[in-house]
């Protein structure tokens, strides 16, 4: 993830389109489905001015979901305050009009993320419907314009296992340690862990609020969200003061499976966040992975249910996200070494007749070859291969089994 943010101030984006944007980003609830296509059509400044009017009728009324998404807070108008307070945090406001904008990153989400967030893998239709971010509230110098393929979603319980935490912390290092940007958001449990695991390798982290950049959520985490600005990237498309709430959180989701090339689900309850996100990564078409846990736990079987579908992928280590996430023929997951044994390579003969060797007492050949069941006249070459091996050693013609 590259650095150099813009600040308010320093934005190539005309101030009355960044005036706007703010405007809109608060008048209506996220995901706006019609207020971002009308916005799309006619463009900020326009689409924010005939707002503050809210006419119903005539030349210049709204359309009719849009006049409804925007009922409530057109009233509220506090752009100038919103930007005021992110300038006075090294915060940007992140717009479509922006070269920051990642476009392609979020390139069909409205697709696969209607008004409730739902996903579009199998059981879970999808809904159509801009569902885009008006604009994206941000500090940090880490940037959004990079290319999905360089971040990878950790996501999972609040409640986790210990196993859970120690594979968000374990498997963040390592994707940060080999250049990966990890993505989270935020929350107690996998995401705090997901964020340290880079943090503690001096990798790059996005944390994805689900409440204004103004906030800490949950406020045990204010300390890392800090850290986090200093070094990554703490975004979210929710204006200021802006609290978080349940279905923030749902909402918020699909903006982290959006920004990565695939989510891998550490631990998951049958019905959770984690899952949300991944449903909604399956239908963009990016990598879905769960990591197996403990089929006695109820925190792995989100993990098991979404291992039984076809388009996820069970992963066991960092090499195997990897290759999920990049090109194909890309970081190809090698086979872990086999653990080598001292008798490989013996024939099957020799192999039994070092079986029948003892530790304690040395036995004849006779019996040797009695309890192998093999040739008597082969096997003085039998014994002299384990002898040469260091498996087998003479004591008055009898052979015993070498120590160690």
């Amino acid at each position: 993830m590259s650095a150099g943010p813009a600040p308010v101030d320093a934005s190539p984006v005309d101030r009355e389109v960044l005036l706007a944007r703010a405007y809109l980003s608060r008048v209506a609830e996220p995901p706006a489905a019609a207020l971002a296509a009308w916005v799309a059509e006619v463009g900020p400044v326009t689409a924010a001015r005939r707002v503050r009017a809210g006419a119903t009728d005539g030349p210049g009324a709204l359309p009719p979901a849009v006049a409804r998404e925007t009922a409530a807070r057109r009233d509220t108008d506090r752009a100038e305050a919103d930007l005021t307070l992110l300038r006075a945090r090294g915060g940007r406001l992140i717009v479509p009009e922006d070269p920051e904008w990642p476009a392609v990153a979020l390139a069909g989400l409205g697709l696969v993320a209607g008004p409730d967030g739902g996903g579009g893998m199998e059981g879970a239709p999808a809904r159509e419907g801009p569902a885009e971010p008006l604009a994206l509230w941000a500090r940090g110098p880490g940037r959004l314009d990079d290319a999905p393929r360089g971040r990878v979603a950790l996501v999972g319980a609040r409640a986790a296992s210990e196993y859970g935490l120690w594979v968000a912390r374990d498997w963040a290092a390592d994707l940060a340690d080999r250049g990966r940007t990890v993505v989270s958001g935020a929350a107690l449990g996998i995401d705090g862990a997901a964020h340290r695991g880079a943090l503690a390798v001096g990798g790059a982290t996005v944390a994805v609020l689900a409440c204004g950049i103004d906030r800490a959520y949950p406020p045990t985490h204010a300390t890392l969200l800090d850290h986090i600005a200093h070094r990554g990237l703490v975004v979210t498309e929710y204006p200021p003061g802006s609290t978080p709430a349940r279905h923030r959180f749902l909402v918020r989701n699909r903006l982290i499976a959006a920004l990565t090339a695939g989510t891998v689900v550490v631990e998951a309850a049958a019905r959770s966040g984690a899952m949300r996100t991944a449903l909604v990564a399956g239908g963009l078409g990016r990598a879905v992975m769960v990591v197996p846990g403990p089929v006695t736990s109820a925190l792995s079987l989100g993990c098991h249910e979404l291992a039984r579908r076809p388009e996820v992928s069970v992963v066991g280590r960092v090499a195997h996200v990897l290759e999920e996430v990049s090109p194909v023929g890309e970081d190809i997951a090698t086979p872990p070494g086999t653990p080598t044994r001292p008798t490989d390579g013996l024939d099957p003969d020799a192999l039994r007749v070092h079986e029948a060797l003892s530790l304690h007492a040395a036995r004849t050949a006779v019996r040797l070859a009695h309890e192998a069941g093999v040739d008597p006249r082969d096997l003085t070459t039998h014994l002299s291969e384990l002898e040469a091996r260091g498996l087998a050693e003479s004591d008055g013609g009898r052979w015993r089994r070498r120590p160690g």
